[in-house]
């Protein structure tokens, strides 16, 4: 790259970087802290945070930025905006998926780009492991009859099919969160189920975790959690057909997308009392007041919280500021996005 750059007091260099994303993001992500750190690692331009790049100020910016920390909201980088931007060489996006605003123009040009994305797996991993473990017990249905009951019962008599030992757990895709799930799910006595058409037998085993069709890892498993990303082929995978042959009491975990699941047919499923749903995605995201999900007990349904919240915000804003500090020292990004991969992405 030409030009010069502000340097650090130990000699490296320093980027001249800029923030883009929604304010509401950045009020999120970027408090005084977080800020302070990137400001160690870059020459980072003075706020507020670039949402608009038609203006004369995002113009004025992005003529001298090499780097761009991206958040939600962030306008795409077509090839409009590239010819304003011509010293624009990375982006580090303190979230997951680059789809809204990587565009084919940025790998093009060769831009680098770096996610957040194995940050943002971490907690939904955790949700995913404690929904499968509560599940097990009944926890959230046996809670609630508790406190409508006001006795308990008697943990004598309760179904040989409550628990977790030896419970077999189905994942549906081995994406980045998949993985982390399986990682996480190690010290369980359970048994953990893969279907993932791009892993073969050595590398499932390699994982600790038996490979399986798709209508096995349903018809095995005591509980399916889905990670598979929305793309063309894989809307509607989860379909009437593998949801009527799940075992009686089994669950259903979706934290991926909603519509990756025939959501009509999972109402009839449920309205059949066969199976239970734990799901913190729905489509559409939101679900209608009216909509029929909201009829079933036996499905729990969370507001897509799984992903990074609160103080969580913290682990993407570091792991941008790593990755900024790793590509102005040339060691280039940890957590890198290849275009090629793209297709296989959420």
């Amino acid at each position: 790259m030409t030009g010069t750059t502000p340097a650090q007091a130990d000699g490296r260099r320093r980027p001249r970087a800029a923030v883009a994303m929604r304010p509401d993001t950045a009020t999120a992500l970027l408090n005084a802290p977080s800020l302070a750190a990137l400001s160690q690692v870059c020459d980072l331009a003075p706020l507020p945070v670039l949402d608009d790049f038609t203006t004369d100020r995002a113009r004025a910016v992005l003529a001298d930025t090499e780097l761009l920390v991206t958040g939600w909201g962030c306008p795409p980088l077509d090839a409009a905006v590239l010819a304003s931007a011509p010293r624009l060489r990375a982006v580090v996006h303190t979230a997951g998926t680059v789809r809204g605003h990587i565009t084919d123009a940025c790998w093009e040009r060769g831009i680098e780009v770096s996610s957040a994305a194995a940050a943002n797996a971490l907690p939904v991993a955790e949700y995913t492991v404690a929904m499968i473990l509560l599940s097990g017990k009944r926890a959230l249905e046996r809670a609630h009859a508790y406190r409508s009951e006001r006795r308990r019962d008697d943990s004598l008599t309760t179904s040989p099919t409550l628990g977790n030992y030896g419970r077999a757990v189905g994942i549906l895709s081995a994406s980045l969160i998949g993985r982390r799930v399986i990682e996480l799910l190690r010290p369980y006595d359970l048994r953990v189920l893969l279907h993932d058409p791009y892993v073969s037998d050595a590398q499932a085993a390699e994982l600790g975790v038996e490979a399986v069709g798709l209508g096995e890892l349903f018809g095995r498993s005591d509980l399916v959690s889905v990670h598979t990303p929305l793309l063309p082929a894989t809307r509607g995978l989860v379909s009437r057909e593998l949801l009527m042959s799940m075992r009686p009491d089994g669950v259903l975990l979706n934290t991926s997308r909603g519509a990756v699941v025939d959501q009509d047919a999972l109402v009839d499923v449920l309205r059949t009392n066969r199976i239970r749903a734990v799901l913190d995605v729905t489509d559409p995201d939101t679900l209608p007041a009216g909509h029929p999900l909201w009829e079933c007990e036996n499905a729990l349904i969370t507001p897509h919280l799984a992903g990074s919240q609160g103080n969580e915000w913290q682990r993407l804003v570091d792991l941008a500021v790593g990755e900024t500090e790793r590509w102005a020292a040339g060691d280039g990004f940890a957590h890198p996005v290849r275009r090629e991969r793209l297709a296989f992405l959420a």
